[in-house]
């Protein structure tokens, strides 16, 4: 199969790269320098050059807490940017996946959520993402959208990266316990990605691992695993409420998303989270 990738120099984008060149597919990794996905004739040259099967659109503008006022960069790259993907996908007859996120939902839900369920995103980033799901739904005739959370991985900052770093230099951290969801191994996600393109099972999925957690007991596994294998873990880790560090951004109470979609697809559903930290902790330890 030939794969373009976009946003290919990204936490996720090079996971995918690697997986589906390593699964023998024929990949085309484009990162912002060599495509920018604002621009419409760029995308429909690159695109229609290439003739991908299959394109895996991980470019997005991701800063939370920056989108609540650069509201313009947000929607240009993720709806904008968006569009232009699909549309130069469709006229070359290629499949599309979107990536999205769980910020799409209000994060109020009590229980789970699936696939069709309303969503309300409150922050300017889940609406520009939002955004670029609708655009995808109205523009391709083939497409996969995708909603992932918690995403960590080698490449690129992130919160296992980073509370693996305060862990080894401070006493003491504080880290919120009213906000869950399910932390998502970027390796894990790259294999699911694979399996779905190859398919014709179209539509929208929620692809988180398994189980679920807060912010203070996803750090509280991190330390645990991590002394495991020998990291000189000295913090203490102390749990306290979103008011406490309040954010530009609204967060989400609850992210943890139900895998209808992958079970009544009969697609291969996510290993427990836990499993997938433990296999990137030993991939940082080397």
């Amino acid at each position: 199969m030939r794969v373009l990738v976009t946003g290919a120099s990204g936490q996720l984008g090079k996971d995918v790269v690697a997986l589906f060149q390593q699964k023998g597919h024929e990949v085309m990794g484009c990162s912002r320098s060599e495509l920018d996905i604002t621009n419409l004739e760029q995308c429909q040259q690159i695109i229609n050059e290439f003739q991908p099967d299959s394109i895996i659109h991980c470019a997005a503008y991701t800063a939370v807490d920056a989108a609540e006022t650069d509201v313009d960069e947000a929607y240009r790259a993720n709806a904008v940017g968006t569009r232009n993907v699909a549309v130069a996908a469709e006229k070359a007859g290629a499949k599309m996946v979107y990536i999205s996120t769980d910020y799409v939902f209000n994060g109020r839900s009590e229980v789970p959520y699936q696939e069709y369920d309303n969503t309300d995103p409150k922050s300017v980033y889940g609406k520009s993402k939002r955004a670029g799901e609708v655009l995808t739904q109205s523009l391709s005739s083939r497409y996969f959208i995708v909603r992932t959370s918690w995403v960590y991985g080698l490449h690129g900052n992130n919160f296992v990266k980073t509370m693996l770093r305060l862990g080894q230099e401070k006493p003491q951290l504080q880290v919120v316990h009213d906000q869950k969801g399910s932390p998502t191994y970027t390796a894990d996600l790259a294999r699911f990605l694979e399996e779905l393109v190859q398919t014709e099972k179209y539509g929208v999925y929620h692809a988180s691992n398994s189980g679920d957690c807060t912010w203070f007991e996803f750090t509280q596994a991190i330390f645990e695993e991590a002394k495991e294998l020998g990291f000189m873990i000295k913090a203490q880790v102390e749990s306290c409420t979103t008011e406490q560090f309040p954010r530009p951004a609204p967060r989400p109470a609850n992210s943890v998303m139900d895998h209808l979609s992958i079970r009544t697809n009969g697609l291969t559903d996510f290993r427990p989270w836990r499993e997938g930290l433990v296999d990137f902790l030993k991939q940082i330890k080397g």
